[in-house]
């Protein structure tokens, strides 16, 4: 008897169970997975979508290869009505869109043929809020002297982002931004500022600032009247965002809304209908991606903002912006100036 059961245990010890397969890893195997963007080759959300393209197959199961491919064109709704109705929903192609596409969607709506919501987002990049600033020799401190009198403020044109937020804040909130147009791009905006033909801009960049004008806060030649994100930059922690200025629910909607590309950073996302396994994959190996050491260095090399999202953040923050009631709607088309 003893020595059946000795034979038994010897058995069992040899008997080795068959590797579990990993649907994920051998669906990814020898693909390859395209990160379509919606900007031209060199442009911020290329610059993107290749940073996280080189360091991204490394987080997939399978290790597909991942290349970048770019659709720019019809102010990136091209690229998302490719994504929504065209491209493969079998988890190898991913969009890496400009931030402002869910509020084109509800607040204009021109050539769109996609929902924003039915995207799998899974997660963003980065963010960095939009200044609103004043020359050190303009004599306006915070905000609240903009509700008092009037500031000479640049503008490129309307649509823009140097008019956008000013003039959600004269429309909304009562502020006396008084906007001098017709400046050719906000270098020359930048320049007018520094020449004094006009004492302030809105929508630059905290990273396009330090990119660009570093001296404007290192010297202390500027003056941070607003910011305009979902939350505070880590250097501005006590600067007002312009949500936080209103006086109503409505109006805090209103300003949202307005808000809601600056929150978004630069997102990425599936197409619709992808296997929900795949999808988690995808999102985890985001998640991951954000995390990776060589990438975390890459990043900062070339400035990219480093400050990652994740993908339950950006679809909170997409459903929220494609959800706004009507009323909201409408008031911020008047401030965006797409009731025109």
């Amino acid at each position: 008897m003893q020595r059946y059961a000795i034979l038994a245990l010897t058995a069992a010890a040899l008997w080795i169970a068959p590797a579990q397969a990993d649907p994920i890893e051998d669906f990814y195997k020898g693909k390859t997975v395209t990160v379509v963007s919606s900007g031209g080759v060199g442009g911020p959300i290329d610059l993107a979508c290749r940073t996280v393209a080189r360091y991204l197959s490394r987080h997939i199961p399978g290790n597909p290869i991942v290349i970048v491919r770019n659709m720019p064109g019809g102010g990136h709704v091209l690229m998302s009505n490719y994504m929504f109705t065209q491209a493969p929903k079998d988890g190898t192609t991913i969009g890496g869109v400009v931030n402002s596409i869910p509020t084109h969607q509800v607040v204009d709506g021109r050539g769109v043929r996609f929902d924003a919501r039915q995207f799998h987002w899974l997660g963003s990049t980065g963010f960095a809020n939009l200044m609103t600033l004043a020359w050190h020799t303009s004599g306006f401190k915070t905000i609240k002297d903009v509700f008092e009198r009037e500031l000479l403020t640049g503008v490129t044109g309307v649509g823009s982002g140097t008019y956008v937020y000013t003039n959600a804040m004269n429309l909304v909130l009562g502020t006396k931004f008084k906007m001098v147009m017709g400046y050719k791009d906000s270098a020359a905006v930048d320049l007018a500022i520094e020449r004094g033909e006009v004492q302030a801009r809105g929508g630059f960049t905290l990273t396009g600032i330090k990119q660009e004008r570093p001296q404007w806060i290192a010297e202390n030649l500027v003056t941070m009247l607003v910011q305009v994100g979902a939350q505070p930059e880590a250097d501005y922690p006590d600067l007002p965002l312009m949500h936080e200025l209103g006086r109503t629910e409505e109006e805090r909607q209103i300003l949202q809304l307005i808000s809601s590309p600056a929150a978004l950073g630069r997102p990425f996302f599936t197409p619709p209908d992808v296997p929900a396994d795949r999808v988690a994959a995808l999102r985890k190996a985001f998640a991951a991606t954000m995390q990776d050491p060589d990438y975390i260095a890459e990043g900062h090399r070339i400035r990219l903002d480093m400050n990652p999202l994740t993908a339950e953040r950006v679809t909170e923050l997409v459903n929220a912006t494609i959800n706004a009631p009507p009323n909201v709607v409408a008031k911020a088309r008047a401030a965006l100036g797409s009731d025109k």
